[in-house]
């Protein structure tokens, strides 16, 4: 049998996938020079043919969260997950700023080099702020969302703008640690016992390996990170799908409501028996639900 090929990007310990879906997703990621800052490397994964939607990945997360999404969508579009700049794969230059303001311009660079044409975006969790933040910048690049237990409701920027060095530091390499990381998986999805693999683990973990990793989160959680875009809701005007975990315990449930009231042009589809990463957990009924609001955009 043929070893499987990976990347550069990605680091040796990819070959310790064991699930089919993460070694498919692994074979699937490239990166590729965008131009934003002089060129940067930014690695996604890409499948399908057809509608272009664009996956945004959660907070200190890579398109590996997308791995069980993707093959169900593509045989119905050409989606994409990226990795966002200080996130995943994507290189990670100390020359740069790392605040959504500059998250938000380099996304504008890939979509100016891949597609030059509105687009689906699809953000969850801390992805949903993200897209959000996206599309109230650049309505013209965006046909529609898909906010997979979004973020952009609750107020107040993350705390780690008030810490000083080197409590940032610590609050960094306390992110690092193995108990830490399981625990958030453990209260991430509805089904811990079925889903906090070894696999699982890797794939949440794989981006730490990466070059200044832990130097780039930092000046990421230094920058306020995303705040509450409620107040500018109402300005959104392309056709939302709100999709939310039924057992959400990261977010809980409130803000699925929050979003289907304010936002003018929204559709709100529980996912039953899913946690906060329904497109883990649950990702058949996902893109069941994705698809029939595309059929009917």
């Amino acid at each position: 049998m043929t070893a499987a090929t990976f990347d550069p990007c990605l680091p040796a310990a990819t070959r310790d996938l064991t699930e089919p879906t993460s070694q498919d997703l692994a074979q699937s990621i490239r990166r590729e020079y965008v131009d934003y800052a002089g060129g940067l490397a930014t690695s996604f994964a890409l499948q399908g043919s057809g509608e272009p939607l664009l996956c945004l990945h959660g907070f200190d997360s890579s398109c590996f969260e997308f791995r069980r999404l993707l093959p169900q969508l593509a045989a119905h579009t050409e989606v994409r997950a990226l990795d966002c700049l200080g996130f995943g794969f994507t290189e990670r230059r100390l020359d740069l700023d790392y605040s959504p303001e500059a998250i938000r311009a380099h996304l504008y660079a890939c979509w100016r080099q891949w597609y030059r044409q509105p687009i689906l975006l699809a953000g969850a969790s801390m992805g949903g702020a993200v897209a959000i933040d996206f599309a109230l910048h650049y309505p013209e690049a965006v046909k529609g969302l898909v906010l997979l237990d979004g973020a952009g409701v609750p107020p107040g920027p993350v705390p780690g703008k008030f810490l000083i060095s080197p409590l940032d530091r610590w609050a960094v390499a306390f992110l690092r640690r193995e108990d830490v990381r399981r625990s958030v998986s453990v209260r991430a999805y509805h089904r811990p016992e079925v889903f906090v693999t070894p696999d699982a683990e890797l794939c949440a973990a794989l981006h730490l390996q990466c070059p200044a990793w832990d130097e780039v989160l930092r000046r990421f959680t230094r920058s306020g990170g995303y705040g509450s875009y409620r107040h500018r809701l109402g300005e959104l005007r392309c056709p939302t799908l709100v999709l939310w975990g039924r057992q959400d315990r990261i977010l809980g449930t409130k803000d699925a409501g929050v979003f289907e009231r304010e936002l003018p042009n929204a559709r709100l589809v529980w996912i039953e028996e899913a946690g906060h990463v329904p497109h883990l957990e649950q990702p058949q009924a996902t893109a069941i639900a994705i698809r029939e609001w595309l059929q009917d955009l």
